[in-house]
């Protein structure tokens, strides 16, 4: 794993503890690893299988699970959930015409051996719900449609 081209693909935030633990899935020279990461004062912690290495980013806006600014506009992003990768819906936590916050959880995802927690990108109203518990999706399956807030008031 010396050298190399390393991208980011998929990225969940996982509290554990009094610390935030990101689980991505990462490619370093074309191979893919399940990592797990943790920031530190000097950079991040990140965990493969039973290794453990100390990385310092350049560009840490790629690593941070930190929204972006709220000077965007919430119009101007989608309310429409798809799924990054396969898997199987293991808890449902919102049903049609829910109010949600952006950054809310509104199901469990389980992946790759790994449960993820799926996060409403706006706040707004569930509209649509194209999965249930126990559903095994596909990559890219739209899962959820929120109508965003009118923010014009």
């Amino acid at each position: 794993m010396a050298g190399g081209i390393c991208s980011a693909r998929v990225h969940v935030g996982v509290l554990l503890g009094d610390t935030m633990t990101i689980k991505r899935k990462v490619t370093v020279d074309g191979e893919a690893f399940e990592v797990e990461m943790e920031e530190d004062e000097d950079g991040w912690k990140v965990s493969i299988d039973d290794s453990q290495f100390k990385v310092q980013v350049e560009q840490e806006k790629f690593l941070s699970p930190k929204r972006e600014s709220r000077s965007r506009s919430s119009s101007a992003r989608s309310g429409t959930i798809s799924s990054p990768i396969p898997g199987k819906v293991v808890s449902m936590h919102i049903s049609v015409g829910d109010r949600v916050e952006e950054g809310s959880v509104l199901m469990i995802l389980e992946a790759m051996k790994m449960q993820n927690e799926v996060q409403a990108p706006i706040s707004g109203t569930v509209a649509e719900l194209n999965c249930e518990t126990g559903d095994s999706i596909e990559a890219n399956s739209p899962l959820v449609v929120i109508t965003p807030e009118d923010v014009s008031g």
